[in-house]
Parts: structure tokens; C-alpha cells; sequence
């Protein structure tokens, strides 16, 4: 599903230059449940950033379902961002002034699919995430979780190849964060990649394959025996 090859990234200020990602190799098979760590300026948040087309590798090659993502224009990055991919922040980042619902079926008005399709698709998703009650409310009146749970109907909406979790916990408690892990290991148990990033040990148990970066360079990868969530929660 996912191919990474000798990924270098450095960023330039003047006349200094930061080397942030040193020669990054990876590959991620369809169906896994990944988690990236690494302390602050590992290279973990660059790493992710090239994964998600929100920025561009120096050198090295990606390759993302067969497709070799390499020099493309905003518009194709934006294209291939809502065909592969679905997005999970740790902000969630809905929009305020619209309903869970809307906020939902926001990606498949970018994808030309009927209002009717998009509104009855987000239902679903959803009532998926065990928020189908809450549909017609504002972010402003969910609690924390409830607006992660939305943000995870909204990445899946339009059954995108990958997910990628960005500290997808990190704003939440930990019986809610559990709670979300529940939620997100049983999407992975229906078949769906998804590429966690996560500075909590725990949270990273919860996955089956742990990745650690440090300095730019992976110094550890490797299969874990997965923690349940139900355990806690």
C-alpha cells in the first residue's frame, strides 16, 4: 500500500539548512495498524506531512497504491489527498458553523457526488461512530470525543485507502482516548491501513507495528502484540 525509499527532507533558512529526514525506509502493507513515534524534531510531523501530500520529499520516492507521488501541482495533490486518503487531527478540525452531519459530507462535495448521496453516506458513517443522534448538532455542543468520533466518520466518508491519525488522542482523556482506539482498531479490523502518530506508549500498544524515529532516522520497527482497547474502556 504504501512504499517509502531513501526519503530525505531538509528545510532552509537563510543560510542555515535543517536535515530533517535522513534516508527513511519503510513500506506499509494493506490492512496494518502503524504507529510513528519520536520525540519532538524526530521527523515524525515532516514524515507525515509528505505521507499525507501536504509536503514533498527532497529526494527519495514515494509510492502510494501503486502510484508514484512525485512533483504534483496543488490541484493533483488535492485530487489524490481525497482519493487515498482520509485525515485525522488532533484538533479535529471541523468546521464550527456546520452540523456533524454536514461537517461529515463535507469530502464528497469535493468528490461531485449528490447532496442526497453525501447526506445519506455521513448518516451512515455516523451511526458507524455511534453518533447518528447527534447528527443535526454543532461541534460546539459535543464533547471532546463525540467531536474526534466525528472527525473519524468524516475521514472515512469517502472510503479512502489510507487513514492517517495525527495524535488522534492527544486533546482527549484517557477513558475517552481509549474509546477512540476502540473505535479506530475496529475500523482496522474491517481491513482499513491506518498510520498512527503518537508520543503515548500506550496508544501505541494498541496498534500491531510500532515505528520509532529519532534524529531523521528510523531506529526501530517493529511488530507488537497488539493491546486491546476493550480492556479499558
Amino acid at each position: 500500500m504504501i512504499t517509502i525509499k531513501d526519503l530525505h527532507k531538509s528545510y532552509h533558512m537563510g543560510t542555515n539548512s535543517l536535515h530533517v529526514l535522513k534516508g527513511i525506509n519503510f513500506n506499509v502493507n494493506e490492512g496494518e495498524l502503524v504507529s510513528i513515534m519520536g520525540s519532538s524534531g524526530s521527523g515524525k510531523s515532516t514524515l507525515l506531512n509528505i505521507l499525507g501530500m501536504l509536503d514533498e520529499a527532497d529526494t527519495g520516492s514515494y509510492v502510494l497504491d501503486g502510484v508514484q507521488i512525485k512533483n504534483l501541482n496543488e490541484k493533483i495533490a488535492a485530487r489524490y489527498r481525497n482519493e487515498f486518503l482520509g485525515f485525522i487531527f488532533q484538533s479535529f478540525n471541523l468546521i464550527n458553523y456546520k452540523s456533524a452531519l454536514d461537517n461529515v459530507a463535507l469530502p464528497l462535495y469535493y468528490q461531485g457526488i449528490s447532496r442526497k448521496e453525501r447526506l445519506s453516506k455521513a448518516e451512515h458513517y455516523l451511526e458507524k461512530v455511534g453518533l447518528a443522534e447527534w447528527s443535526h448538532h454543532l461541534p460546539s455542543e459535543l464533547s471532546g470525543g463525540q467531536k474526534q468520533r466525528v472527525a473519524i466518520a468524516r475521514a472515512l466518508a469517502s472510503d479512502p485507502k489510507v487513514l492517517l491519525a495525527d495524535e488522534p488522542t492527544g486533546a482527549l482523556d484517557t477513558k475517552t482516548s481509549y474509546e477512540v482506539m476502540e473505535l479506530i482498531q475496529g475500523i482496522n479490523d474491517e481491513g482499513k491501513t491506518i498510520l498512527v502518530v503518537t508520543h503515548e506508549h500506550d496508544i501505541a500498544q494498541m496498534t500491531k507495528r510500532i515505528v520509532n524515529l529519532k534524529d531523521g532516522v528510523i531506529i526501530d520497527d517493529s511488530k507488537v502484540e497488539q493491546v486491546r482497547a476493550t480492556q479499558y474502556v
